[in-house]
């Protein structure tokens, strides 16, 4: 079938919108025709290279929308049924699925390369090049063959743009501080970048009963939606926000720090450890390239103080019972996911997103593509 869809195809330059026919569904396989696609900054990573990947490939991993049909094999999915797409696959079986962690599925090795699980490339291009679907899911497109492992049912009530954030962003920052920094009653919490990420650290934070929330981020315009989602205090400036840490504890620093900004780099990672205290966690869930090093430490208070510094995928989040647990919370009013929403653009409007996200100070917190039928 032919669909519309946007392509990263070379590094530095922007995406292309094209049409491709798509194949399938082959076995476990799903056709999905996505309704909302959430504008992730990883999908920046393939267009910049920072992660490994095969261009072509359809970008866009954060989505819900409809199933079409399904393949053999599929038996907890039907037509009609309404999806979130989780860019991390949870096939149930693998070591880390049988260990609890399903965020470190081996489905999801492949996902930056896009290649299904016969081997083979879902979509076709115009002049005969095949491009995957960035973590088997390609939401920046009108239809897609998706991994039955990668596809949550939701109740067919829940509004497309609310469903799509919960697949990524939402439920990656939220999860950033509930599981892995694993937020007790009364922590003061450090997020460095409020972003589509950092934004739900913050809410994250809040829920999981935080004293003091301090947001950093040099763009001023994030200010209020940061205060709105739980933040206590707001710095465009980390070492004002340092300086300041100490008498707003009694000197005890942070309990925990979470680093979500676009790219981390060794300043980021080394500001977040000198604000933490005894025994205080840094929770790296920023992305970089295979060549960026983000972690440069002086070790002897690292050691003398059992800091800990630890990464984060997905937010250490189980697809199958987060992203519903995020809607449900979301429908008792817990956590705000409408209110994240503060742009819409069509796909054919896709880069013109991307710039106001990567320039900034427009205020944006999350922007979604609204698919046209």
């Amino acid at each position: 079938m032919k669909t519309k869809a946007a392509i990263a195809r070379e590094l530095g330059k922007p995406f292309e919108i094209v049409e491709a026919e798509l194949t399938g569904p082959h076995y476990g396989e799903v056709l999905v025709k996505w309704k909302a696609a959430g504008l992730c900054h990883s999908d920046l990573h393939m267009q910049t290279g920072d992660l490994p990947g095969r261009l072509p490939i359809v970008v866009g991993h954060e989505g819900a929308g409809v199933v079409e049909a399904v393949g053999e094999g599929v038996t907890h999915l039907q037509p009609g049924d309404h999806v979130v797409g989780s860019f991390i696959p949870a096939c149930g079986h693998c070591p880390a699925c049988a260990r609890g962690m399903s965020n470190l599925c081996d489905g999801g090795l492949n996902g930056t390369f896009g290649v299904m699980e016969d081997g083979r490339y879902p979509f076709q291009l115009e002049n005969g090049e095949t491009a995957g679907a960035m973590c088997t899911l390609g939401t920046f497109s009108q239809y897609t063959v998706a991994n039955k492992n990668s596809l949550v049912k939701i109740q067919d009530w829940i509004p497309f743009e609310v469903a799509a954030l919960v697949g990524c962003g939402v439920t990656t920052g939220w999860g950033s501080a509930v599981y892995s920094a694993d937020v007790k009653p009364g922590d003061t919490v450090v997020v460095f970048g409020i972003g589509g990420i950092g934004i739900n650290a913050i809410q994250g934070a809040k829920h999981a009963g935080a004293r003091f929330i301090i947001a950093i981020d040099t763009d001023e315009s994030k200010r209020d939606k940061a205060i709105e989602f739980g933040a206590t205090h707001f710095y465009t400036d980390a070492e004002e926000a340092k300086a300041e840490l100490p008498g707003l504890t009694w000197g005890l620093m942070a309990e925990k720090a979470i680093i979500t900004i676009g790219v981390a780099d060794a300043k980021v990672t080394s500001d977040a450890t000198d604000m933490v205290g005894k025994r205080g966690v840094v929770v790296l869930t920023s992305m970089g390239g295979l060549d960026n090093q983000s972690i440069n430490l002086t070790g002897l208070f690292v050691a003398q103080y059992e800091k800990t510094i630890k990464g984060s995928l997905f937010g250490s989040a189980n697809a199958f019972y987060d992203i519903p647990n995020l809607l449900r919370l979301w429908d008792e009013k817990h956590v705000k996911l409408d209110e994240l929403i503060t742009h819409r653009f069509t796909l054919d409007q896709v880069n013109e997103g991307y710039e106001l996200m990567e320039k900034g100070g427009g205020g944006l917190v999350r922007a979604v593509i609204v698919h046209e039928d």
